[in-house]
């Protein structure tokens, strides 16, 4: 792998995957929409380029010389107006693609999500031949399909996509689960959802970084590849671990599994409708996450990619406790 061009850089996984690219002695340059932004990646050793997904210019001026692209950034979210999730992940997407397509680049990955297969029912050991689902009534899994679609549908010779999904994205660094986590219990305001006993995978942010670089190496164009820590946990127990990583304990308090769904459904209406100011308690998407298997089959990426995890669960949450000591 040359020289790279990195979408989100700044972002959890992103700075991870600057921090790696440029430890192995490779130029990277890193999209920065903010003053904010581009000090980190350029603390991270990539040059920063000023500019947005909606910018197709500065896109293709980021891509520029470079051979490979990455594209991490996204708008995320459980919850917010559709048009804003079209925007960022949908014609933000298309915008890099054309840029990078029209910049020369070779070699186009870009970071899914598991979450493009969620429609409200479990995910069971699922593999790479289960449909995305574009008709999803939550917004980031209907969005984040239909950009894999796109990329997927690019990908020709002379300028290759590879689609890459972890699931549960978790390590040293976390910006967001996390610290949303500790939050809400330190506000009084955690609850299990059906006691938190669905079984999950994971993906460390460095066995994601791990996949990443392998499916610009080896990834077969056009394809898509699931990534995980190989070994399922129970929501609950994991949770708890990461949590006392940091010192805090949850309670025990737990709602029935069933009653997620319509408080989601009326909790929207009312946020929706009224307005009320922040985010609704439940959503459509956390009810699925809270409350539902998400198991993955990661033998393709094992096979094509040669992908191993590089991170061990033991490994991760004993960095975390660290940091936080």
């Amino acid at each position: 792998m040359t020289d790279a061009f990195v979408t989100g850089g700044s972002g959890f996984i992103g700075g991870r995957l600057v921090e790696r690219l440029v430890g192995e002695g490779r130029k990277v340059r890193a999209l920065a929409r903010s003053d904010t932004a581009a000090a980190k990646v350029e603390g991270l050793g990539a040059e920063a380029v000023r500019g947005d997904l909606g910018n197709r210019a500065s896109l293709a001026a980021g891509a520029a010389g470079t051979e490979v692209a990455f594209h991490l950034a996204a708008h995320l979210g459980e919850w917010g107006p559709w048009e804003e999730f079209e925007r960022g992940n949908v014609e933000g997407t298309r915008n890099a693609l054309a840029a990078c397509a029209e910049a020369g680049v070779k070699r186009f990955v870009h970071c899914g999500t598991e979450a493009a297969l969620m429609a409200g029912e479990p995910l069971v050991q699922v593999d790479e031949t289960a449909p995305l689902r574009p008709d999803s009534r939550a917004p980031y899994p209907a969005t984040k399909a239909k950009a894999e679609l796109a990329v997927r549908e690019a990908s020709r010779e002379g300028f290759e996509t590879v689609a890459l999904r972890p699931r549960f994205v978790w390590g040293k660094g976390d910006t967001t689960l996390l610290p949303e986590l500790v939050e809400t219990v330190e506000k009084g305001q955690f609850a299990w959802v059906g006691g938190g006993r669905n079984v999950t995978d994971t993906a460390h942010v460095d066995n994601v970084v791990e996949g990443l670089v392998l499916a610009a190496e080896k990834g077969r164009p056009g394809e898509a590849y699931f990534i995980t820590d190989g070994e399922p946990v129970v929501f609950r127990e994991f949770v708890i671990a990461m949590l006392r990583t940091q010192g805090v304990e949850p309670p025990d308090r737990s709602l029935p599994a069933w009653t997620a769904a319509p408080l989601a459904r009326v909790a929207e209406a009312a946020w929706k409708f009224l307005p009320l100011p922040g985010e609704p308690p439940m959503t459509t998407f956390r009810s699925w996450l809270l409350t539902q298997e998400c198991t993955i089959d990661i033998s393709k990426a094992r096979e094509e990619l040669g992908y191993a995890p590089i991170a061990t669960h033991e490994r991760g949450l004993a960095e975390m406790a660290q940091l936080a000591s």
